[in-house]
Parts: C-alpha cells; structure tokens; sequence
C-alpha cells in the first residue's frame, strides 16, 4: 500500500513538472495525481496487494463507523445520567472476538474504551475474549455487542484486504 502511494505521488510530480511551463500549480499535481491513480488501478496486480484506494475507502468508513457508535453511546449515556433516578446496573461480560492480530484486538479495544458507557478491562492472553465492563449491563449490553460487530466488521474491511 505505501508503496503505491508513493508511486501515485511521485507520477502526480512527474506530470506537474511536465505539464506546467512557468510555474508549478496544484491543479496540475490533483490531475497527475488522478492520472497516477488510474495507471495504478490498471498496475495493481503486480504489486502483489489490493489496490491501496480500496484500504483507504475502509480506513474511511470505520473512522464514520466510530463517529456514528460514539453519537449513539453519548447519547444512551446522557439519557441514564439526566434522569431522575440513576438506575444502572454497572457489569462485567465477556465477548469472544473474530479479530486475531494484535493489532486488530488493539484497535477493537481502543474504539471501545473511547465509547462513552464502557471499557475494555482485560484482554486473555489468547486474545479472543475481552472483559467488557458497561456502565448499564442490563440494558446497554445489546448496544455493546452490537457496537462490537460493527467495529470487528470495519476492522477486518481494513486489516485484511
């Protein structure tokens, strides 16, 4: 992946350089760069990996992931603490992962702790169960899970294409 990248910068600055006569301008290096990227996507099955667009795109779609399950945590959690009566049931539960680098379990845990209403406490040495602890666990442990899903989801999307 970084390696086309680099390539795609490097063709955007060999096309700026050989298209403007007079002055460098970033119009003409955003043109290469397009240019670069379509000579890449063409290439790409000789470098051996996937096209890095297609990696970014992810990256992308879990940073949106993240920022939607943190809206939806902040605000479950401001409902509990807004009210009346504080009624919550603080927890710890277990989930089992699909995640299996370190570096995917990791990411999963962070994406987690950063969540309003939960942390991860402790991973095995396995490295496919996490200790859970929510601030609700009997109504916010569903939220949890599924908030888990979906970061596994994108996670995998970015780790293993």
């Amino acid at each position: 992946m970084r390696a086309q990248i680099l390539l795609n910068v490097m063709i955007a600055f060999l096309w700026m350089l050989l298209i403007d006569a007079d002055a460098p301008r970033l119009s003409t290096f955003f043109a290469g760069y397009i240019v670069g990227m379509m000579i890449i996507f063409m290439l790409h099955r000789f470098f051996g990996s996937a096209f890095y667009l297609k990696r970014l795109i992810s990256c992308i779609k879990l940073l949106f992931t993240f920022i939607s399950e943190l809206v939806k945590s902040s605000i479950l959690v401001l409902k509990q603490i807004l009210s009346p009566k504080l009624k919550i049931q603080p927890g710890i539960f277990r989930y089992e992962t699909i995640l299996e680098s370190d570096i995917e379990i990791t990411m999963i845990s962070l994406l987690l702790t950063l969540t309003p209403g939960s942390v991860v406490m402790e991973v095995m040495p396995e490295g496919n169960v996490l200790y859970v602890h929510a601030m609700d666990v009997e109504k916010e442990r569903g939220a949890i899970i599924s908030q888990l899903k979906n970061y596994e989801k994108a996670i995998t999307e970015v780790t293993r294409s």
